[in-house]
């Protein structure tokens, strides 16, 4: 398989977009790559990845999102793979709008499996497209900010960025990771 790279610069660090046809296929931050091309030869084999300036756009709509224009990867393509639960789980969580959280247990009842919370999680936690599959949108029952890829502190953070830190979060008196676009 062969896929076009771009490397985008965050407030969060550099991230890695690879794409293919009219799809992002995965989104992680860089001081995750091997996560990128693990899940990609997982799921494809052989992976070539070719460097590209914004391929299909979609690396100026991530760079929009970075600037404060939170709608700007709404309804982008993406293939991640995943198993039919993987992929029902990531639908619902792209369904939770910026300024949002959902619990993992809303999100497992909203699939119609109110004590599926736990494979909800293991399912965010394999998310290979982060951002557009908004996994870091998705808390603890009681709003915790729990588990996600990229660190805690990246998570509150993208959640100050949307608005959507939870009351208890803010309430520590914890500042998100300085250096908003």
């Amino acid at each position: 398989m062969d896929l076009l790279l771009d490397e985008v610069e965050s407030p969060l660090g550099a991230m890695l977009l690879a794409a293919g046809g009219g799809a992002v296929h995965a989104l992680e931050f860089a001081d995750r790559a091997p996560r990128l091309r693990a899940s990609l030869e997982a799921r494809y084999g052989a992976v070539t990845l070719r460097s590209a300036a914004d391929p299909h756009g979609f690396s100026g709509r991530l760079r929009a999102y970075w600037r404060g224009d939170l709608g700007a990867l709404s309804g982008l393509p993406v293939e991640p793979g995943g198993t039919p639960f993987q992929r029902r789980v990531w639908a619902e969580v792209q369904r939770i709008p910026p300024s949002a959280t959902r619990s993992y247990g809303e999100v497992a009842a909203l699939l119609g499996q109110p004590s599926a919370s736990r494979a909800v999680g293991l399912a965010n936690g394999r998310n290979p497209v982060c951002l557009i599959i908004p996994c870091h949108r998705v808390v603890g029952a009681r709003g915790d900010l729990t588990g996600y890829a990229g660190g805690i502190e990246r998570k509150r953070w993208l959640l100050a960025h949307e608005a959507a830190v939870p009351a208890h979060e803010q309430a520590r008196g914890e500042r998100p990771m300085a250096g908003r676009l």
